[in-house]
């Protein structure tokens, strides 16, 4: 990897908040299927993401390493969950469908359960509130590790899914007024409200 690569490790722990190995696998996971599928990371909405860490585990950080790598956010709504509780990823590029695959590889995994910075997770403590230099003891650990220790790269393949076009366009609610994406709007007699002010689930 070279020195781009860094500066990208290095500014996806910062939008992460904490300096965590977790994190690291998703930027090199991310990398990777760039890479593979020989695309850039995504300025709008071209790459789309199933990350299947789900929630309520120490892993999740992963998600973010991914995030900031490829381009691909929550809030572009290119990336969605698909809770299996694993730190893999599939990375589509929706010009082409072409996709691959990458998870993570536990070769580390006794190294990282025994660091310092793990056992004080365990213990309680916050990422931020560990020392600088156990936070980056893992995270040199996992970098610099070869790729073949730490992901596992699959075949490129075919992506089956279909792409609905962005709905562009808000409207206030006829109840609330607050603005409400149009595909949210619901009809309720002749009006057009939000969600939470109609009697709809969704």
């Amino acid at each position: 990897m070279d020195d781009n690569d860094k500066q990208i490790l290095f500014d996806a722990l910062r939008f992460h908040g904490h300096k965590c190995w977790a994190s690291v696998v998703g930027v090199r996971a991310g990398i990777a299927a760039l890479r593979t599928l020989e695309v850039k990371r995504a300025g709008g909405t071209q790459l789309y993401a199933i990350i299947e860490t789900g929630e309520d585990h120490s892993g999740m950080c992963f998600g973010d390493g991914v995030q900031y790598t490829t381009g691909c956010t929550f809030g572009k709504g290119n990336i969605r969950k698909q809770p299996y509780g694993k730190l893999a990823f599939t990375l589509i590029d929706k010009n082409t469908n072409r996709a691959v695959r990458v998870s993570y590889k536990p070769t580390l995994r006794k190294q990282i359960a025994d660091s310092a910075f793990m056992q004080k997770r365990a213990a309680g403590i916050m990422a931020d509130e560990i020392p600088e230099e156990e936070q980056m003891a893992l995270v040199n650990l996992v970098w610099d590790a070869p790729e073949s220790d730490v992901l596992i790269i699959g075949d490129v393949f075919q992506y089956p899914g279909e792409w609905i076009p962005e709905v562009m366009g808000f409207e206030p609610c006829a109840i609330c007024g607050e603005m409400t994406a149009f595909a949210y709007l619901r009809v309720v007699g002749k009006a057009h409200v939000c969600i939470p002010c109609s009697s709809y689930d969704r």
